[in-house]
């Protein structure tokens, strides 16, 4: 049998975001969710939270990475979206953070096994993130810790529920979808690499 990978829970991307879609024309930002969901891999750009961890009768939030108190241009423009939790979409507010787009959030923060996330070799980008998102309280490091001990169990212990942790969500966005369609969307190709169709033709990783 081929050996699992196990993906690390706190992960953050050694490269820069590379949007796959290109959607645009509606008015109302809100329609872009489900886009935005599939684009950022059904979590927190920031802090990594994934919706299957999250009580979701709070939904996950769409960010403005330029405010809209600064850029009411951009309000409803798709690459001035991300997909946040609350909790870091409340504690940014109107600051401009480092974009997941430009840089590697990974050259920049460290969650280490206790818990613990430290800006590496303390980069200027890498402590603004920490600082303003307060994600070094003492309550989310004991969050991330219960889930890396949580999730380091399961992945020995018992496979299919650290499937359940670390893969996909159950619903997926259909992009295809009458009621998910944009005016115009200038990237195309990206929708039949969306999640919803990988699952469809039987490509879609157990975990990620």
């Amino acid at each position: 049998m081929a050996r699992r990978v196990i993906p690390e829970p706190y992960g953050y991307p050694e490269k820069p975001h590379v949007r796959r879609h290109g959607p645009g024309g509606w008015k109302d930002y809100h329609r872009y969710r489900e886009w935005l969901r599939d684009e950022f891999l059904f979590r927190c750009v920031y802090c990594l939270e994934r919706e299957v961890w999250r009580d979701m009768r709070e939904s996950m939030h769409i960010d403005h990475f330029e405010p809209q108190a600064i850029r009411k241009d951009l309000k409803a423009e798709y690459t001035n979206l991300l997909y946040a939790c609350p909790a870091c979409n409340s504690k940014k507010s109107d600051a401009i953070l480092p974009d997941p787009c430009s840089i590697a959030l990974g050259d920049c923060l460290l969650v280490k096994e206790d818990g613990r996330i430290e800006a590496k070799n303390n980069n200027a980008e890498g402590l603004l993130l920490i600082d303003e998102l307060a994600l070094d309280d003492p309550r989310t490091i004991a969050r991330r810790r219960l889930i890396i001990g949580t999730l380091r169990a399961l992945a020995k212990f018992d496979w299919p529920k650290f499937v359940e942790w670390m893969g996909f969500p159950q619903i997926l966005p259909d992009l295809n979808h009458k009621d998910n369609k944009p005016p115009h969307n200038e990237k195309p190709d990206g929708v039949a690499e969306s999640y919803f169709e990988k699952r469809q033709r039987d490509e879609l990783p157990e975990v990620y």
